[in-house]
């Protein structure tokens, strides 16, 4: 492997984490839904699955590989209903999200902090024990990512609305036992053998849009300041992580069937979330004019690692390699070339539906990445 390539994550060419789901699993899906197979029988089309992504991620070339989130409905729920206190709901939340076709609506089951927030069982353990034992036989070299929600979007789906006031009458015991919950499932990864652990974060980047600022405030949140307790928090459940255990955050304005949810720059978020978010990098969303310029990137201090979403998941058409090499020659300008690295911009799947492109479509995103990233820190 060439001299360009980071020894530790995240990595030139790099990636967000989940992929299209195999027609087969989705099939194996619907059947277990309509009870026709059993949890074990879905469970081995999700082992089969997993094979088959981290195969994908390394033939593309890539330094890591994720289990492309192959167990999961949606990339954050699935994780937050595990948590012990908080249950999902019979009401509905009501995402708006868009495209260039028009507008789309997503709608999911909510949750309730019912309880006092606390970590039962690792979640994720056995997927990560699974993916990691995967690399080491078919991919040796590679280093398992595990990605798991940010502790903000625990309250960020619901606000102080969703918190039984008669088990947190104040945010502040909510806030601590939410970060302790955190920082025991971070410990337990690490012990696992996790060296690269991702917090996938919307709550970040949908508050630079104006129109989400005021849905928070129209929850009884302060919308101006909301940010820098979700930084807080994160700092927090990541304080005593061993040094062996590399951290990113992932900032997106939604994913969902090819749409997003909000749009702006993360000029309202930059300087106290560079400066003040203790992570090793940041994947960051910038596939095309919704997200803003490349100026917030000012405020990334040294020894921080910026991954620039550059690469569409959106759509199947594949980018020009000059124009990703322009702009990073743009954001090279606001912060080293040596502190970025190149990523799609998102998921492929963040839900279990996946983005409108192909599977072929998808592997030649990633491959693109990793020759780009080849062509500009050779």
């Amino acid at each position: 492997m060439t001299e360009i390539w980071r020894d530790r994550p995240p990595f030139r060419a790099d990636h967000v984490g989940s992929l299209l789901r195999p027609k087969q699993l989705l099939e194996a899906r619907a059947r277990h839904a309509a009870g026709e197979i059993d949890t074990e029988a879905l469970r081995e089309q999700e082992d089969l699955a997993v094979a088959e992504v981290v195969a994908l991620q390394r033939d593309a070339g890539l330094q890591t590989a994720t289990d492309g989130e192959m167990r999961r409905t949606s990339w954050h729920m699935d994780f937050i209903y595990q948590l012990e206190g908080v249950d999902r709901t019979d009401e509905k939340l009501q995402v708006h999200f868009h495209n260039a076709e028009g507008d789309l609506d997503f709608e999911s089951a909510a949750l309730r902090v019912h309880d006092r927030v606390r970590l039962g069982d690792t979640i994720f353990g056995d997927a990560f024990a699974f993916l990691q034992e995967t690399v080491r036989q078919s991919a040796p070299g590679l280093t398992p990512k595990l990605t798991i929600p940010s502790p903000s979007m625990v309250h960020y789906r619901g606000g102080r609305a969703a918190i039984d006031e008669r088990v947190y009458p104040e945010l502040g015991p909510f806030w601590d036992d939410l970060t302790a919950a955190y920082a025991e499932e971070v410990r337990r990864l690490a012990d696992l053998g996790c060296t690269y652990l991702q917090l996938d974060d919307t709550s970040l980047a949908y508050l630079n849009d104006p129109k989400q600022r005021e849905l928070v405030a129209a929850q009884g949140s302060d919308a101006d300041h909301q940010h820098e307790q979700y930084i807080r928090t994160i700092n927090a459940a990541i304080a005593d992580r061993p040094e062996g255990l590399r951290v990113t955050t992932h900032m997106c304005r939604g994913n969902y069937r090819s749409s997003w949810a909000a749009e702006g720059g993360y000029d309202f978020v930059a300087e106290a979330l560079f400066s003040e978010l203790a992570v090793d990098g940041f994947f960051l969303e910038y596939d095309d004019e919704r997200s803003g310029g490349f100026e917030p990137l000012r405020f990334v201090p040294a020894g921080k690692q910026v991954v620039l979403g550059l690469v569409t998941t959106k759509r199947g058409r594949l980018e020009d390699k000059d124009d990703l090499k322009r702009r990073i020659d743009e954001a090279s300008r606001f912060v080293p070339l040596d502190q970025l690295c190149l990523s799609p911009q998102c998921g492929f799947s963040s839900t279990v539906e996946g983005n409108t492109l192909t599977l072929d479509e998808e592997l030649a995103k990633l491959r693109l990445v990793v020759e780009v990233a080849e062509d500009v820190w050779s």
